[in-house]
C-alpha cells in the first residue's frame, strides 16, 4: 500500500485521517497513518494545548493540522475578519450585528417547537462547549485561520498543513514551506484543483460529493481521475466515501496516491463523540447524510435531523453566508446539546453532526488502530484478487 507519500512523510501507509479529536489523531499516527487535527473549533490557546498533547503522545511521528481560510465570507471584501496585530483576536461583534433579527426569531421558534429551554444562568455567556465560545465565530475567517497556522508551525511534529474552502493564501503556503511543512488543499472541482496547484499547493485532496462536511456536487469516481489528470504530477489524495481498504484500492486505481478519510473516525473508540450521536450514526443509512447549508451557510453533508429538515421548510428565512450562519446557531446548538441529555427529550431529534454517505458502513465501534489494520488487510485482499483475475485472463 506504499506510495511516494509514505516516503515523503515517513509513514507506513498513505491513509490520512481528519478528526477534531486529538486522541484519534495520535492513534492513527501511531498506527502508521497520518492523523490530521481539525483546528476550526479551537481558539489559538486551545489549539496549542491540543498540539502539545499530540506531541507528547506520538513519539516524534509526523501529523497534520487542518484549518479553514475561505476564499469568500461575509465582510471579507470590506476587510472584516482579520486578527488584531497586537492581541491576535478577531472581532466577532461586527459579524454579530450582521445577523438579521428575522433569523434569530425563526431559530427561537424551532427551539420552542422541540421544547428546548433557554440556557441556564450558569452557562449563559460562557464558552458554549461547541468550539467557538459564546460568539460562535470559530475559525472561518482569514484572521482565525492565520492564528491556527501560527500555532501549528511552532510544533515540529506538524508536517502537513491543510486548507479547505479554497487554496490557502500564497504567503501562508510560502511560510509553511519555509518551515519544511507540506501544504494540501481540499477541492471538489478540476478548475479549483488547478488553481491550488498554481498557488503552490503540494498535495490536492480530490473530495467527492459523498464526503461529510463541506463538499461539492461531483462524485468521487468522476472527480478523482479528472483531478489526477489535471494536476499531474502533483500527488492527489482521494476523498469522499472511503472507509475501507476496498474503497482505498478503488481510489488508488483511479490514480490517487493515498486517501483522505474523515467520517470513519467518528465512531472509533477514541472519538469524543457522544453516545447519542454514535447511536444515530450506527443506525444511519447513506441517504441519511444530506447536503445542507444549515451548518455554515455553505453546502455541507450532515446527518439528517429535525434541524437540517427545519432549514428546508418554507417558513425558513434561508441560510446566512459564512460565518454568520454558524454564529446565528451557536447558542441554539449549545441549548440543544444540553436539552438532549435528558432521556426521551424531543431535543434529541435535532442532534446531529457532519458525516458522509459512507455512514451506512459504520455499524460498530472499533479502535483507530484496528480500523487502520482492517484498511490494510482489505486493500491487500482486494489487490490480490484483482491480480489473480489478471493472471487468469492472461492464462486464457
Amino acid at each position: 500500500m506504499r506510495t511516494e507519500l509514505c516516503d515523503l512523510f515517513g509513514i507506513d501507509v498513505p491513509i490520512f485521517a481528519f478528526s477534531h479529536c486529538r486522541d484519534v489523531v495520535a492513534a492513527v499516527t501511531n498506527a502508521g497513518g497520518l492523523g490530521v487535527l481539525g483546528a476550526l473549533a479551537f481558539s489559538p490557546e486551545q489549539l496549542e494545548l491540543e498540539l502539545k498533547w499530540i506531541d507528547d503522545n506520538v513519539d516524534g511521528k509526523p501529523y497534520g493540522v487542518d484549518t479553514v481560510m475561505p476564499m469568500s465570507y461575509a465582510g471579507k471584501d470590506e476587510g472584516l475578519g482579520k486578527s488584531d496585530s497586537e492581541t491576535g483576536e478577531v472581532d466577532a461583534s461586527v459579524f454579530q450585528k450582521m445577523i438579521p433579527e428575522e433569523t434569530k426569531k425563526w431559530i427561537e421558534s424551532v427551539l420552542e417547537e422541540y421544547e428546548v429551554p433557554p440556557l441556564p444562568d450558569e452557562v449563559s455567556g460562557v464558552d458554549s462547549g461547541v468550539g467557538g465560545g459564546s460568539t460562535g465565530l470559530l475559525g472561518w475567517t482569514d484572521g482565525g485561520g492565520r492564528n491556527h497556522v501560527d500555532v501549528a508551525l511552532r510544533h515540529p511534529g506538524v508536517k502537513l498543513l491543510v486548507n479547505a474552502l479554497g487554496p490557502p493564501p500564497k504567503d501562508i503556503i510560502d511560510l509553511a514551506h519555509e518551515h519544511g511543512v507540506k501544504v494540501a488543499a481540499l477541492t471538489g472541482a478540476v478548475e479549483h484543483a488547478q488553481r491550488q496547484k498554481q498557488a503552490g499547493v503540494d498535495i490536492i485532496v480530490a473530495q467527492g460529493t459523498e464526503a461529510g462536511g463541506h463538499t461539492g456536487e461531483i462524485g468521487s469516481m468522476v472527480l478523482i481521475p479528472d483531478i489526477v489528470d489535471a494536476v499531474a504530477p502533483t500527488p492527489v489524495l482521494g476523498a469522499g466515501g472511503i472507509a475501507s481498504g476496498r474503497q482505498a484500492a478503488a481510489a488508488m486505481a483511479l490514480g490517487a496516491s493515498g486517501v483522505w478519510t474523515g467520517s470513519v473516525w467518528l465512531t472509533v473508540s477514541e472519538a469524543d463523540v457522544s453516545p447519542l450521536v454514535k447511536e444515530k450514526l450506527f443506525s444511519a443509512r447513506p441517504r441519511d447524510a444530506v447536503r445542507s447549508r444549515s451548518l455554515s451557510g455553505k453546502p455541507a453533508r450532515l446527518l439528517r435531523t429535525g434541524w437540517t429538515e427545519a432549514w428546508e421548510r418554507e417558513d425558513c428565512p434561508g441560510a446566512l453566508p459564512m460565518p454568520l450562519q454558524y454564529m446565528a446557531c451557536s447558542e441554539a446548538q449549545t441549548r440543544i446539546g444540553l436539552a438532549a441529555r435528558k432521556k426521551g427529550a424531543k431535543a434529541r431529534e435535532l442532534v446531529g453532526m457532519p458525516v458522509g454517505q459512507v455512514v451506512g458502513r459504520m455499524t460498530q465501534e472499533m479502535s483507530s488502530a484496528d480500523v487502520i489494520y482492517q484498511f490494510i488487510d482489505e486493500f491487500v485482499e482486494t489487490t490480490d484478487r484483482l491480480q489473480r483475475s489478471l493472471d487468469a485472463a492472461d492464462a486464457t
